[in-house]
């Protein structure tokens, strides 16, 4: 019989082998094509791998699996994004914040989402990362890192991420006719904040040509017949908007385009910009109060009913504006019938020339 090893030995012995079974597993002599999204998370996917931050705060390096399988990226491997990384284990990487931290992979998307990397170059966020605005935000705080999701699964996860920033403007939409109808309906007809100010190529919203063009964003759901039949809303309402002093004022400024100015009474100087209310009830009145002040910004004389003097998004008929539309066929058959009695007049006294000569 051998002789039994002492009990030091034999815990060293596997001490040796757990060491050097890890460093086959996770050590330098591991290249790149070997590093598997398995070898990555026999330490990522440790929930209490973390590291700090210049700022002293502690930034988790946990990946959950199961978020990473379920994600849009779900094929990638882990170094098609992180592509620094040669070795395992790799040097320890420092960052000043976590603002640095997500700016540092900001360029990573490009390789694979070059379009719309493309007109983010023309986007206010853009703007503000070039003037080193630490608040701005990079393609990992609007899509995540490692758990990406389709941005419209469901819609209100656009509003929400927005909501990350834009905090006191995502209050004012959820209590709006459009928030309320997506978050307490799960109504996806109503517009979310890309709709209108688009995702990867915002423009300033403070610009006049900004202002100027609100008629036409507004269009693309109200001028929408299948859409507003949903709703037994009236679809005229760039046409009748166009047609009226305001909107044939806007569509001249617009055409301005080196110094387009910037004020003239547009959808939001009337409806609200971000709390948007039912043109009914108590949003009715706040509308009618939000009109008169719009309208004071240029009529400063306006008294209480000035408002009142505009027909709405309707055609005068004999439900909307009776009067109005009493006037305007009267009017159509009036000056015809001028028109066409002088026009006989003249083609009358032109035979009876000719007749008589």
């Amino acid at each position: 019989m051998g002789q039994r090893l002492p009990a030091w030995l034999g815990f060293f012995l596997v001490a040796a082998c757990v060491v050097v079974g890890r460093t086959i597993t996770l050590g330098a002599a591991l290249p790149a094509g070997d590093l598997s999204n398995d070898v990555c998370l026999a330490c990522h996917g440790d929930a209490s791998a973390s590291t700090r931050l210049g700022n002293g705060r502690t930034l988790s390096l946990y990946v959950d699996h199961k978020a990473l399988a379920g994600s849009v990226h779900a094929g990638l491997a882990c170094t098609d994004c992180h592509s620094d990384i040669t070795t395992v284990p790799h040097p320890a990487k420092t960052f000043p914040d976590e603002h640095s931290v997500s700016l540092a992979y900001h360029q990573v998307c490009k390789q694979c989402h070059f379009d719309e990397y493309s007109r983010l170059l023309d986007d206010v966020h853009h703007a503000a990362l070039a003037k080193a605005n630490r608040h701005a935000p990079t393609c990992i705080d609007c899509h995540g890192s490692h758990a990406i999701a389709l941005p419209a699964q469901p819609r209100s996860r656009i509003s929400e991420a927005c909501a990350r920033c834009h905090a006191a403007v995502a209050g004012e939409y959820v209590k709006s006719v459009h928030g309320k109808a997506l978050i307490e309906q799960g109504n996806n007809d109503v517009p979310v904040c890309t709709d209108c100010h688009h995702a990867h190529n915002t423009a300033n919203p403070f610009s006049a040509s900004w202002h100027l063009q609100i008629p036409q964003m507004c269009a693309g759901c109200h001028a929408n017949k299948q859409l507003m039949a949903k709703y037994a809303i009236s679809t005229a309402v760039l046409t009748t908007y166009l047609n009226d002093f305001h909107g044939m004022t806007a569509s001249l400024h617009r055409m301005e385009k080196a110094h387009p100015r910037e004020f003239t009474a547009t959808c939001t100087d009337c409806h609200g910009v971000h709390d948007i209310r039912q043109v009914e009830g108590a949003g009715l009145v706040a509308i009618k109060q939000h009109l008169l002040i719009t309208c004071r910004r240029c009529h400063t004389n306006a008294s209480p009913n000035f408002p009142s003097a505009w027909v709405g998004h309707y055609e005068p008929s004999l439900r909307h504006s009776p009067l109005v539309y009493a006037v305007k066929l009267f009017y159509d058959i009036f000056i015809p019938l001028i028109v066409g009695g002088l026009a006989l007049q003249i083609l009358l006294n032109l035979w009876r020339t000719v007749v008589n000569r």
